[in-house]
């Protein structure tokens, strides 16, 4: 009880825009967990072959990935506030045309549509978060952020999957029974809107302070500028080495998170609440184990916490392809998801703190970018494997993938970065 009070009254301290980003961020997450839990599984409802959702997945990856970078850039030039908020607009009007279309061609083109606009939430919001808070609470606000993300969407997938099953066991269709789910889904997403109405702009300093400040710097213009040089490529050297890490991440993960419901719905036959409430566990693990991973990267250091995170991960994550009962599955399920979804905050910590401001934006939709590009990749080659070899032999063979990749990664990333850059405590003060 004492903890939960202490939490509460840390909240009330927290500056108002990031009070009112969380406010924004649980409803968009919870139409998310609705969404995303729900909505493939209308689709094979409607009767397409599972061919049909990685194509879905895939485009509306693609979609994404392609936007990252754009939105990046334009969130280090423009508002912030204003692209968070246009985000939760489109795509909740777009997530309530998803809920309804039903022909190939109208589903693939929504798919796109909001593809697109959930770039902005992706990209922006840690830098929003970034430049709201001192840099000595990043990386715990952080941790927050990951935490209500899951536990928001914990709240929507569990909603989502009983709403649904109830509604089918009162008499309406199956398809019908989804559909307005997905509808509940996609006007809490847009809801998220009306927080981020009310965030405030930082104020933008007069001509004259710029003038003044241009002045000042007018002096030692060449060594500004030799130092600006070699934090730029000093960046970029951190960017691209980040993106390969995060590449083979984004490979692994889309051959196997995205098909989690249909795993479990067509290698064991569990209802739509069950496999809602197990995906719900497993993210209220992966919270627990995030508000741990600031206490485990003060032991050991922040990249050998993410590191470790996603080692102990694989045995479960093996352990999950290849059994066949259902317990197992639902523990190992459980366990990999929690270790490895814990390392998230800590690699966020990781790449604000060695990134300049004015470079965030762009670094992290490059992050995302290299991230989604693995599922729009990933998507086909699912969907040949489980229907070319079955749901055993499929789920085993993608899972296995998956397993060599994630250790590629973890190896790479621990040898990248497991020394920390001279430079790291300079440039990044708010």
């Amino acid at each position: 009880m004492r903890a939960i009070l202490s939490f509460l009254t840390e909240v009330r301290n927290w500056p108002r825009n990031v009070r009112l980003f969380f406010w924004a961020n649980l409803l968009y997450q919870i139409g998310n967990g609705m969404f995303s839990v729900l909505y493939n599984l209308y689709i094979q409802g409607l009767g397409y072959p599972d061919a049909m959702n990685g194509h879905i997945i895939s485009i509306q990856s693609l979609a994404t990935a392609i936007l990252f970078i754009p939105v990046g850039l334009l969130g280090d030039r423009f508002s912030r506030k204003k692209l968070l908020a246009l985000g939760a607009l489109f795509s909740g009007i777009f997530f309530v045309g998803r809920s309804f279309a039903m022909q190939n061609d109208t589903l693939l083109l929504l798919a796109v549509c909001s593809g697109i606009f959930a770039a902005i939430f992706q990209v922006m919001a840690i830098p929003f978060l970034a430049e709201n808070v001192s840099r000595s609470q990043r990386l715990r606000m952080f941790s927050f952020y990951s935490s209500l993300v899951l536990a928001a969407q914990v709240i929507g997938n569990t909603g989502g999957g009983v709403l649904a099953d109830a509604l089918h066991a009162s008499g309406f269709s199956y398809v019908t029974s989804l559909q307005f789910v997905l509808v509940v889904g996609s006007v809490a997403t847009l809801l998220a809107f009306i927080p981020m109405i009310f965030v405030m702009e930082k104020p933008v300093p007069p001509e004259s302070a710029k003038a003044s400040a241009a002045d000042s710097a007018a002096i030692p213009a060449i060594a500004t500028n030799t130092a600006a040089n070699n934090k730029a490529s000093s960046d970029m050297k951190f960017i691209s080495r980040f993106m390969l890490a995060q590449l083979l991440t984004g490979l692994g993960s889309g051959l196997v998170v995205p098909y989690l419901n249909l795993y479990f719905t067509n290698r064991f036959d569990v209802s739509l609440t069950s496999m809602s409430i197990l995906i719900s566990l497993g993210q209220l693990m992966t919270i627990v184990s995030m508000l741990l991973g600031p206490a485990l990267a003060a032991r050991i250091g922040t990249v050998r916490a993410v590191v470790a995170f996603q080692m102990l991960s694989l045995p479960f994550l093996l352990l999950t392809g290849f059994t066949n009962v259902l317990l197992v599955a639902s523990i190992s399920f459980l366990f990999r998801q929690a270790l490895m979804n814990a390392a998230n905050p800590l690699q966020s910590s990781i790449m604000v703190d060695r990134v300049s401001d004015k470079r965030r934006s762009i670094a992290n939709s490059l992050m995302q970018t290299v991230f989604m590009l693995g599922w729009a990749t990933m998507g086909p080659v699912q969907s040949y494997l489980v229907t070319g070899y079955g749901t055993y032999w499929g789920y085993a063979i993608t899972f296995s993938i998956t397993g060599v990749l994630y250790i590629a990664s973890s190896l790479l990333y621990y040898f990248m970065f497991r020394q920390p850059p001279a430079h790291e405590t300079v440039g990044h003060s708010k």
